[in-house]
């Protein structure tokens, strides 16, 4: 084994200066968000404070190697199932109904602290061993094997599924099933199970969308939908014709990002109000005052995060490692995708943050617990000076 100081790229610096720019990021748009005057406390001020929480985050967790990620995988999934189901029954004294969902804990001197954003990257955890542990135990593929691995992935995220969308929440439940897809693409499974799944699934999802725009009492009678529900892709297909109502936010996001142009108005030269736009719009603010030049800025940021991701899951040599980094990779940018095509109007408005960007504690502290698991890939990588795996 060889020593510490020995020991090449125990921090990955690179991945240090991608996180140090979307940190300034986040400041800069967050500070002009918050000019507007809608709030009277410093948003600012506070993602600097879950910044460095985030930061500790990160450091507690590039101390854990393979072995001890592990052990600790179930013992985090159940934590996080426990605490989504006791959010359930919870009193509102401790667990108010924000916005129409109870998605959130009341926690003194720290505000609210959503589990579910936690519990996405405990189902990355969950997936990554679920597949490595399969595979070591089934060497010989086959489409039973493979069915079977099929059905362990489903039923490890269907759990915390279907508790979150009691509470409700669609944008989370979302990232839940982008997580799952991701990991099926590369666990290995065959394409003789998957098409016919996939196919199957995509039929359903055009029957869905053909009772939400012409058979919609249908949903509402025999699902329970509700009419604000539809709302919500009535007023992302036409967001004009309800700008007075679901698709305010969504007209404001347009306006603000076309008014940008390309080089945008200036920093703090906003003219577009837009409400919750240090939250989930903040990709709005960075589109009016930077323009076309500036959003572009920020997502070849996401895209150098997702390529750096991609080549530490390359390089190492172990599988479980392998498996954390796609399931990062496939929340990450399901984040991204999600929310600057909410901004633009190519999708519908599920109230998804903008990873490491828009404010918000739980969402950046899951985010830099991602993260974590990156920089403590790249810390115990190459340990053992001969060893095969990293």
């Amino acid at each position: 084994m060889t020593s510490n100081k020995n020991t090449t790229s125990k921090l990955d610096y690179s991945l240090v200066l991608i996180l140090l720019l979307l940190f300034l990021s986040s400041c800069i748009a967050i500070y002009s968000a918050q000019a507007s005057g809608q709030y009277g406390e410093n948003f600012l001020v506070k993602q600097i404070v879950w910044y460095v929480v985030g930061g500790g985050i990160i450091a507690a967790v590039m101390q854990l190697d393979s072995d001890q990620l592990r052990k600790l995988t179930w013992y985090l999934y159940g934590f996080g199932i426990f605490l989504l189901a006791f959010l359930i029954v919870a009193p509102s004294s401790i667990a108010p109904v924000i916005n129409g969902a109870k998605s959130w804990f009341k926690v003194p001197g720290m505000g609210s602290l959503q589990p579910s954003e936690f519990v996405k990257i405990f189902i990355i955890l969950a997936l990554s061993r679920v597949i490595d542990d399969h595979h070591q135990k089934n060497p010989n593929k086959s489409v039973q094997s493979d069915f079977w691995l099929l059905m362990k992935l489903g039923i490890v995220t269907m759990v915390p599924l279907m508790l979150v969308m009691q509470q409700p929440d669609l944008g989370t439940s979302l990232v839940f099933l982008a997580i799952l897809l991701g990991m099926i693409f590369i666990s290995g499974i065959t394409w003789k199970i998957l098409v016919p799944i996939f196919s199957f699934g995509i039929a359903c999802i055009g029957t869905i969308f053909y009772f939400v725009l012409w058979k919609p009492e249908i949903l509402e009678k025999y699902l329970g939908v509700k009419q604000y529900q539809f709302g919500r892709i009535y007023s992302w297909l036409d967001p004009y014709n309800y700008q007075s109502s679901a698709g305010y936010h969504l007209t404001k996001s347009l306006l603000a990002i076309g008014s940008g142009q390309t080089g945008g108005k200036g920093y703090g030269n906003r003219e577009v109000y837009l409400p919750e736009s240090h939250t989930d719009f903040i990709f709005s603010v960075v589109g009016e005052e930077f323009g076309f030049i500036g959003a572009s800025v920020l997502i070849s940021l996401f895209f150098l995060l997702i390529y750096h991701i991609i080549k530490v899951a390359m390089e190492t040599k172990n599988q479980f490692y392998s498996y954390i980094c796609v399931g990062v990779i496939s929340m990450i940018t399901f984040h991204v995708f999600q929310n600057i095509g909410m901004t633009i109007g190519v999708l519908p408005i599920t109230g998804i943050p903008l990873p490491f960007i828009s404010y918000g504690g739980s969402a950046l502290m899951g985010n830099m617990f991602a993260l974590g698991l990156i920089f403590s890939i790249r810390y115990h990588y190459k340990k053992y000076m001969f060893s095969t795996t990293a």
